[in-house]
């Protein structure tokens, strides 16, 4: 194995980890605005208000996205 292979792996892996988990972070970003902004609008300032939500969305996004994640790995 010389350096090139070895970078061309690490690209590969790389690039694989971002497709996997571009999707989960998206879904909790989208709903970490949505919460904030809901927030502000009311001025309700509840720090686990925040928590709770996301983590519940990670939670099942992850369930949902497990065999698109799976094929992903297996491919790579």
């Amino acid at each position: 194995m010389d350096i090139g292979m070895l970078g061309e792996i690490s690209r590969e892996a790389v690039y694989v980890l971002m497709t996997i988990s571009a999707p989960v972070l998206l879904l909790s970003l989208v709903i970490g605005f949505i919460i904030s902004l809901l927030q502000a609008l009311t001025q309700i300032q509840e720090t686990t208000l925040t928590f709770v939500p996301k983590i519940l969305v990670v939670y099942l996004s992850m369930i949902i996205l497990a065999p698109y994640m799976l094929s992903k790995l297996k491919i790579f």
